[in-house]
């Protein structure tokens, strides 16, 4: 009874963005570009995570071909995407014109790009929730109370199952019903810096048929901010070395820079990419890992390195 309201009320949802959620088209001259289009819907509601922000950027060609179908890559933190004055510390990835610049050079295929915000569950949506399972409850709590997130009283409280949910369930089709896009796997990525590597990698083991790409950058493996304490950086990897999908239709991004925070992430890297010669994926194949000199752990630098991602992601075939 309660799968059976829980679905109903997915049905509902989305019948109803479809119905009154329109796009609002940005009119703030930061966010014209040359080619591509921007849209935004305020408020995206869901029933099973808290209401958010999504914002979705179609390439060049989109309002001059009515029938091309488009692959698409889901990002997390969508607000340090597209626009300064809604991204972490005034500084964006630009990811709308490093695209458009990507695609006029001919170095990559068009794509549409999903922005999801994050909110003040970010920690909690983005940390691999059944990873939780090789974690002893104080573990579970030392990890929260590390971030913040816990007070010592509050119930604990992980909801990266209920993102995803509202991602493969809810947001997805939402986009599918109401633009051009390649539905299968193959052509579904997800990518996201920080814990939204971590988020990324989870969202592709959990749903291996839906999400076919995933991007880690700089991924935060070991959840605190040292290297002190290795027990929730093992829980997450124990987890992925159980639940890490073969190669055959998967590839997976990862890099890592080696200054300021970046730089406790070599370690981790290296005991992931065991994991992944475990698998059978091959580097430069269906893998690659790339270390960037000097590089931190902010928007700024994930930029720099951004159109090089897509071009791994997206090659001109």
């Amino acid at each position: 009874m309660l799968r059976l309201r829980y679905l109903l009320s997915v049905v509902f949802i989305v019948a109803l963005q479809a119905c009154i959620l329109m796009p609002r088209q940005e009119e703030n001259p930061a966010l014209q570009f040359t080619g591509g289009t921007m849209l935004q819907y305020p408020g995206f509601a869901s029933a099973v995570v808290p209401t958010r922000n999504i914002e979705i950027w179609l390439p060049p060609s989109y309002k001059k071909d009515g029938t091309k179908k488009y692959p698409v890559l889901y990002m997390h933190d969508g607000q340090n995407l597209f626009n300064k004055t809604t991204a972490f510390g005034g500084e964006a990835w630009e990811v709308d014109s490093i695209a458009e610049a990507s695609i006029a050079s001919g170095k990559i295929n068009e794509l549409i790009i999903v922005g999801i915000w994050n909110t003040n569950r970010r920690f909690w949506e983005y940390f691999p929730q059944k990873a939780l399972q090789n974690l002893s409850t104080a573990e579970q709590k030392a990890a929260l109370t590390y971030h913040g997130a816990y007070k010592g009283s509050d119930s604990i409280y992980f909801g990266a199952d209920y993102y995803l949910q509202f991602l493969v369930k809810e947001l997805k089709p939402f986009i599918d019903s109401n633009y051009r896009t390649k539905q299968d796997a193959a052509n579904t990525m997800i990518a996201g810096s920080s814990m939204g590597g971590l988020i990324s990698l989870y969202a592709l083991c959990e749903y291996p048929a839906v999400f076919g790409k995933a991007a880690c950058i700089s991924t935060h493996w070991p959840i605190v901010f040292n290297n002190s304490n290795q027990v929730p950086a093992a829980a997450i990897k124990k987890y992925f070395a159980a639940h890490l999908p073969g190669p055959a239709n998967h590839f997976i991004y990862y890099d890592y820079g080696t200054a300021k925070l970046d730089s406790l992430y070599a370690p981790h890297q290296q005991q992931i990419d065991s994991i992944m010669q475990f698998k059978g994926y091959e580097q430069n194949k269906s893998w690659v890992t790339k270390e960037f000199k000097n590089a931190e752990h902010s928007e700024v630098y994930w930029r720099q390195r951004f159109g090089s991602i897509l071009e791994i992601l997206q090659p001109k075939k």
